[in-house]
């Protein structure tokens, strides 16, 4: 209908030809890329106007420089009259309203036509024609040509595709239940090409699903999942070492029992050639229907030490194995296709930088075919326990490190649940996490900006799924209460002052216990310990059982509390707390600072403090001194 329309103008109402300019507004819309793919063919020279964030669009289809405008101003007026020489334009297809309709008009100062087909602004001929001398206007549809010419367009239209000299509109496809974004997205002008809704697919009861990774712990508990849940029948599990991996036979036998079909296939779907093979065994009469892609591969290290060889092994069966499910089931009609993701990519990870990387492109993988109108949903979990694989090594230490950053480790059921939510809501991108606001309110400088509209808005703990597609936030409460407007040693805005007014009051002593002290009661934190008597500040980071994770979150609570910028690698640079402690001293107190006598400073009595509804969190923190002793 798009191509009709343009091809009905540019010949029969316009009769562009070699020589004729023509003016295309909004021409990175549907009609509009039509419209100058079928004049340029027609010999015209064409400019076309888009708001400058379509420009990219423009450009594919031909029109450069002084032939591009904007259609958020009138300033094309000016732009085309200087392309032009100040001849102006022969033909104007007009999509727009108001004082742009009226600059438009000028632009065809030795008469020509007028083709109005967004008709928000109709205009009457007779009086157009009296102010433009020569300017033939017309408000159209397409249903006007008839029935014969309508079929004679169509026809001549298809030899132009056939014959490559136009080609289709870019499409952007929305799930039909996120119809009222789709319009929204419409009526401000966001879009380049068409916009189209498209009905999900069902699942086929009688198809098959392929797991990837299926095997290993998540895998397998999705597997059973989806048998005892969804009704799944018919499963196609896979991983590199295939049925002689460790619980495999077990697996399929539970999932039998259930009542499912079981193959079971060794592959490494980072080869495109076992990916064709896997696809090409799948039985005719259980044809597939969706896609888990659960494979996986956990390296963790500081961005500085990743390796290319420890890249690629992270990389690969995540970016490389969904790219060749993508590419390969294009064409299958298939009813979901999800993409084991994780918040990892959309909040960051202390030392997961390639980890986080290869779920980023899984995220932006999903996007990319939610608006090719495929399914497609990355769900992008936070930790799991209790499901083995990847996070069976999750020590407490670990467990009470993510707690601390408002992201607590995910149970089978609560992940389950999310699973669930996310699998029956459109495609796009689903953050499924537990959230801990209280303890995201507790991070302050280093809460992660995407989580920084969670804290203040409720107490308590809350899960829910963020679709990235529909851009909404669904949460529902579980068991949990807390303080949003708690803080600890690690935030506050003026947190690094305090701390240098203090050391600036103490003698060189006093600076390097208060420090020392300092980075022992964090590394206690990070390492999970009860207190900073825990750890010798003699001893390496090493020895005490500092890692790349626990480096990072120890280095972004120093940062909080000193107000100072250091690198993520500030742990490593030096052997131990005592050690730190003097660099942190030399950055607060540049060496040449006259150190003040050791003196005892006079304590103000303070007031009674009510203590009732205070949570444990809380009195400790009230317990804590100015330098979180």
């Amino acid at each position: 209908m798009a191509y009709l329309t343009a091809y009905y103008a540019m010949t029969d109402l316009a009769e562009v030809g070699p020589g004729t300019a023509v003016l295309v507004h909004a021409a990175a819309g549907g009609v509009g890329t039509a419209a100058v793919q079928i004049a340029r063919h027609l010999g015209a020279e064409v400019h076309g106007t888009a708001s400058p964030g379509k420009w990219d669009a423009l450009a594919a289809l031909g029109l450069h420089g002084d032939h591009v405008s904007s259609s958020r101003t009138c300033e094309f007026e000016q732009r085309v009259m200087r392309a032009t020489g100040g001849r102006g334009v022969d033909v104007v297809l007009d999509a727009l309203a108001g004082e742009f309709v009226d600059a438009s008009l000028r632009l065809l100062p030795r008469g020509g036509s007028f083709l109005e087909m967004g008709k928000t602004d109709v205009r009457d001929p007779e009086t157009v024609a009296t102010a433009h001398p020569g300017v033939a206007y017309r408000a159209f549809d397409l249903v006007e040509a008839g029935a014969d010419r309508i079929g004679q367009l169509l026809r001549g239209l298809l030899a132009l595709v056939e014959q490559g000299a136009i080609t289709a509109p870019p499409v952007t496809a929305w799930d039909v239940r996120e119809a009222r974004a789709a319009f929204r997205h419409l009526s401000g002008a966001r879009h380049v090409g068409k916009v189209v809704l498209t009905v999900p697919a069902a699942l086929d009861p009688e198809g098959t699903v392929l797991i990837t990774g299926g095997l290993g712990g998540l895998g397998a508990t999705l597997a059973r999942h989806l048998v005892t849940r969804h009704g799944v029948r018919h499963l196609l599990l896979t991983g590199r070492r295939g049925a002689s991996t460790a619980g495999a036979r077990e697996l399929c036998a539970e999932l039998g029992e259930l009542g499912a079909e079981v193959t079971v296939a060794a592959r490494d779907v980072s080869d495109r050639e076992q990916v064709t093979a896997l696809l090409a065994g799948v039985p005719d009469d259980h044809p597939l229907t969706a896609v888990v892609h659960a494979a996986g591969v956990l390296d963790d290290r500081l961005v500085e030490h990743v390796r290319p060889e420890s890249l690629d092994a992270v990389l690969a069966p995540k970016i490389d194995g969904a790219r060749h499910l993508h590419e390969l089931t294009r064409d299958a009609d298939l009813a979901r296709f999800v993409l084991i993701s994780s918040s990892a990519g959309a909040l960051g990870a202390p030392g997961q930088g390639a980890y986080a990387a290869a779920n980023s492109a899984l995220d932006a993988l999903a996007r990319r075919r939610a608006a090719d109108g495929l399914p497609a949903t990355a769900m992008a979990f936070g930790p799991w326990t209790g499901v083995g694989g990847m996070t069976a090594s999750l020590g407490e230490a670990d467990r009470a490190r993510m707690t601390r950053s408002g992201i607590p480790p995910l149970g089978p059921d609560e992940g389950r649940a999310l699973f669930d939510a996310a699998w029956d809501a459109p495609s796009g991108v689903a953050l499924a996490l537990l959230v801990d606001r209280s303890a995201l309110a507790r991070l302050g400088a280093a809460l992660p900006p995407v989580l920084s509209g969670l804290v203040g808005t409720a107490n308590g703990t809350a899960n829910g799924t963020a679709n990235g597609t529909a851009g909404s936030w669904g949460r529902s409460a579980v068991a949990g209460s807390g303080r949003a407007e708690g803080t600890d040693d690690t935030g506050g805005g003026s947190a690094g002052e305090d701390l240098a007014e203090r050391l600036r009051d103490l003698d060189a002593g006093g600076r390097r216990r208060t420090l020392v002290g300092l980075v022992g009661r964090a590394t206690a934190v990070v390492l999970g310990h009860s207190g900073g008597a825990d750890v010798d500040p003699d001893h390496s980071f090493a020895e005490l059982g500092v890692d790349s994770l626990t480096a990072v979150e120890l280095r972004n609570r120093l940062s909080a509390r000193t107000g100072l910028l250091l690198p993520s690698t500030v742990v490593f640079d030096h052997p131990n707390p005592t050690a730190l402690a003097r660099h942190l001293e030399d950055l607060i107190i540049p060496a040449g600072s006259a150190p003040v006598p050791s003196a005892t400073p006079a304590v103000e009595a303070e007031p009674a403090t009510d203590l009732s509804g205070l949570d444990v969190d809380d009195l400790v923190r009230m317990a804590m001194g100015p330098d979180g002793s």
